[in-house]
């Protein structure tokens, strides 16, 4: 994805700690203050940086939420591509997809949360690869329950469905006040599994 964050250090393995750091502590400031309220000079405070140090990892605040997406794509996106791209498909691939979307999800929650929240704080044009990126995965995933649709479903409604299991995931970090309270994760995938098996097989 273009944007992504450009630094000098050179050595990969501290430049990994140092952004899940800057992460973890930019999420914590994010929900307590938003992400227009708080400073950078909070973020390395908090991550127990200089500014001057913090510096060498991002160029600006919005960079933060930039290493939010990288986290979600190396997290989720990633490998659930992967997944989709081998073997043969069959139902229990897709329900092999389903689980460890859902597992992988579950995860990353808060960092779903803040980064729809300030979506709208971001470039256009990252805004724009962020939405392509999804748009990407649906059309994966409706590419498998096509090959595994007994009831002939269309084209349209196939991709519905796709796009309602994405959804699905996305409602499990945004509605968790009320949906981790009803059900655990197994729970919530199960159901939702039982829900897309009623509607793709016969």
């Amino acid at each position: 994805m273009k944007g992504k964050v450009n630094t000098s250090i050179k050595d990969l393995k501290l430049v990994k700690e140092r952004h899940e750091a800057i992460i973890d502590v930019a999420i914590s400031l994010f929900q307590k203050k938003g992400f227009h309220q708080t400073t950078t000079r909070e973020i390395a405070q908090h991550a127990g940086f200089s500014i001057g140090t913090l510096y060498e990892y991002i160029r600006k605040k919005e960079d933060v939420l930039l290493l939010v997406y990288d986290s979600i794509e190396q997290k989720v996106y990633s490998p659930l591509q992967a997944l989709m791209k081998k073997g043969i498909y069959t139902k229990r691939k897709l329900i092999t997809i389903i689980d460890t979307y859902f597992q992988l999800m579950d995860q990353v929650q808060e960092e779903v949360i803040i980064l729809y929240q300030e979506l709208k704080s971001v470039s256009d044009e990252m805004r724009y690869q962020i939405l392509q990126k999804e748009r990407g995965l649906v059309k994966m995933l409706s590419n498998v329950i096509k090959q595994v649709n007994e009831k002939q479903l269309t084209d349209e409604k196939i991709d519905l469905i796709a796009n309602n299991i994405l959804v699905q995931g996305h409602m499990w970090c945004f509605r968790r006040w009320n949906l981790h309270k009803q059900y655990t994760r197994t729970q919530f995938t199960n159901l939702q599994k039982e829900l897309l098996q009623e509607q793709l097989f016969t």
